[in-house]
């Protein structure tokens, strides 16, 4: 198994460094100013946008790239340290066309989307014209099954018809956000069993029917671009609207997590790596009872403990896009369960150690920290809850266990 960069890898890597330090920092502030006051930060991001296609910096994140669609195409393996840097200043995905939910989307859509849906929808994301939602999560039903959605599609003649409520649904407050993909348990196809009963569909946001009923903040943090709660009433959309295969929604859900749970994981550590460099600044400068904070032995293990966990959970989350680029998805779906688990719990670990030696400066919005912070709690519940994923590492683990029983017998003494 090689983690070892690619000399291409490591070029853009350089050309990515150096965009974030001269043009996405200086911007930062402005970026804030602009959003603290209720406008989204357009202003600021589209110049950046136009200058990273320039720069070769655009759509990153997708290894099925053609030749004749914008951006560079680079694996999984190769993408993750460029997130990772990206993730130190959480718009800036959104600059090189690489931000969620539209990456998984745009996966969705290049490998499922007929002619039609790559020319109306696909194509227009690739050039970063628009943005979109993926709207799966319910407030009535437990959405980490989802077998439990409850929206519902039914075919009537040339169309279907939507009903249903979705929320916490990222970017849906975008003002280019054009459309959503809904996953909606679907009369059409009703066979199969549980995980056969549902699909997915194109749904314009300026359809009749749709609204966009408020902005749920997280922990009290609103984020500009939204997490919203999405009603459909009676909303009526062409049978060529339908993404897949009626029945395959499922599925197709499944087939989107692996590459954007890596994306997650990487901005996290991103993230870690920035609040361990701000907790170490600050215990250099910051007195308490006559010494530096870096002069107390509990503030040097908090840091040295930073230092390990976040290698730790880089080395994994390497192996889990490694696995995708060497054997597929599907083969790495244990691995990819366990990074979710490992860079929600390292966010929270690392945030809240340099919260703690900011003092009170860490709960205030003078520092990203108390935000940071916020959004690894979010990522306990954001495409799974923990829960879900430590039962299918378990599942995998008592699976091997029970193809090799007995096997740990000639261990025992006595």
């Amino acid at each position: 198994m090689e983690f070892e960069f690619s000399e291409y890898s490591r070029q853009v890597q350089d050309v990515m460094q150096q965009f974030m330090r001269r043009r996405v920092l200086p911007r930062n502030a402005e970026w804030h100013r602009l959003a603290n006051a209720g406008e989204y930060p357009l202003p600021v991001i589209d110049p950046l946008k136009l200058q990273a296609r320039e720069d070769g910096l655009w759509n990153l994140f997708l290894p099925e790239l053609r030749e004749e669609e914008p951006g560079t195409r680079l694996d999984n393996l190769d993408y993750a340290p460029l997130a990772e840097i990206m993730g130190r200043i959480p718009w800036a995905a959104e600059v090189f066309n690489c931000s969620a939910p539209d990456t998984g989307n745009m996966e969705l859509l290049h490998r499922f989307a007929t002619p039609a849906q790559y020319d109306r929808w696909l194509r227009p994301l690739l050039e970063g014209e628009v943005r979109s939602c993926f709207a799966m999560s319910e407030p009535d039903v437990a959405s980490s099954d989802a077998t439990n959605i409850a929206t519902t599609l039914r075919r009537e003649g040339d169309h279907y018809v939507l009903d249903g409520r979705k929320w916490f649904i990222t970017g849906a407050a975008h003002p280019r956000c054009d459309f959503a993909i809904v996953l909606a348990r679907c009369d059409d196809h009703d066979g199969g069993g549980p995980h056969h009963q549902h699909s997915m569909i194109m749904v314009p946001l300026n359809t009749p029917g749709v609204s966009v009923e408020r902005n749920i903040p997280i922990l009290q943090h609103h984020s500009p671009e939204g997490h919203c709660e999405l009603l459909f009433r009676q909303v009526r959309l062409p049978v060529e609207f339908l993404l897949g295969e009626p029945g395959a929604g499922f599925a197709m859900a499944q087939a989107r997590l692996g590459p954007g749970r890596v994306h997650h994981c990487m901005r996290t550590i991103g993230q870690c790596e920035l609040a361990l460099e701000m907790m170490c600044e600050r215990a250099l400068e910051r007195r308490a009872f006559g010494r530096f904070l870096c002069d107390f032995d509990n503030i040097r293990d908090w840091i040295a403990e930073s230092r390990l966990e976040i290698d730790q959970a880089r080395l994994l989350v390497l192996q889990a896009a490694w696995r995708m680029d060497h054997h597929g998805n599907p083969a790495a779906r244990v691995a990819v369960s366990a990074i979710k688990v490992v860079a929600a719990r390292l966010q929270t670990r690392v945030l809240d150690r340099a919260m703690q030696i900011f003092g009170a400066m860490g709960l205030s919005p003078d520092t990203p920290l108390a935000y940071l912070w916020t959004w690894g709690r979010a990522l306990r519940f954001m495409d799974g809850p923990d829960e879900v994923h430590l039962r299918t590492v378990a599942r995998e683990e008592l699976r091997r266990a029970r193809e090799n029983r007995g096997a740990t017998a000639v261990y025992f003494t006595l």
